[in-house]
């Protein structure tokens, strides 16, 4: 967090890693009559050996409309992935990090309040990062959704059939110890015109690490077509959990 770019860094085995961020978004005119949307998302981590982690992933959704209009609120579509870290990158090199990612994304969301696709998803991401220096790094990822689509809510590209391309690229610097900020844009696009949105944003934010194990993070974004967010704010912390008698490294958590 707060980026939608994924970074290859994985949860540290056994350890389990808890997200949770709170974000307000006003929609695009094309949009009408939903006018804003909330999203609270809350995300485990798990992590395995061999750099492996698991991923559960719920968000709570409320889409506000015009007046007259009835609202929506509920549980969003369920996600359950898994991450491999499978190369490190190396100093004085040009060898960056990699990782995958594959998720799977059940209909849990309510279809009739928009709250979910009623679709089962299923997404394979490719991750690099490359360090610029000690403190700057430049993070790509490639997706592709090989059924479904990426919406939340009524946010992200929605199709029917068809596929869908993600990209996301992100710049980000460690100020101090303690304080990171970046920037990122992503986005989406489905391969066969008129079944989706096109999607466009771009996000502006950071982390403050309070305490080892514990940060908070923040963000500002907007972006444009339908399946953007006009302008939006992101607010949320991450905490890790470390099994009892197991000494926690935060150097190879990768949050």
């Amino acid at each position: 967090m707060p980026f939608y770019t994924d970074d290859p860094g994985v949860t540290e085995n056994r350890v389990l890693h808890f997200e949770f961020f709170n974000e307000y978004d006003g929609l695009q005119s094309s949009q009408y009559p939903n006018l804003n949307q909330n999203t609270a998302n809350f995300k485990l981590n798990y992590g395995l050996p061999h750099n492996l982690e698991l991923d559960l992933d719920v968000p709570y959704i409320s889409i506000y409309r015009t007046r007259g209009s009835q609202q929506s609120a509920g549980i969003g579509d369920t996600n359950l992935g898994v991450k491999w870290h499978f190369l490190d990158s190396a100093k004085g090199s040009y060898k960056p990090a990699l990782a995958a990612s594959f998720y799977m994304e059940f209909p849990t969301g309510d279809v009739k309040q928009q709250l979910g696709s009623g679709l089962s998803d299923y997404w394979l991401n490719m991750i690099a990062q490359e360090p610029l220096g000690a403190n700057t790094r430049v993070t790509a990822n490639f997706g592709f959704l090989f059924a479904g689509n990426t919406s939340t809510g009524v946010i992200g590209v929605d199709t029917v059939r068809g596929h869908v391309f993600t990209g996301g690229l992100s710049v980000v610097h460690d100020f101090t110890e303690r304080l990171t900020l970046g920037c990122e844009a992503y986005g989406g696009i489905a391969d066969t015109g008129g079944l989706g949105r096109d999607q466009l944003q771009f996000l502006t934010g950071g982390s403050y690490r309070l305490r080892n194990g514990l940060s908070a993070t923040f963000a500002v974004l907007g972006g444009r077509y339908e399946a953007s967010p006009s302008v939006g704010g992101q607010v949320g912390f991450a905490v890790d959990f470390p099994p009892f008698g197991h000494k926690h490294s935060q150097s190879s958590a990768g949050r």
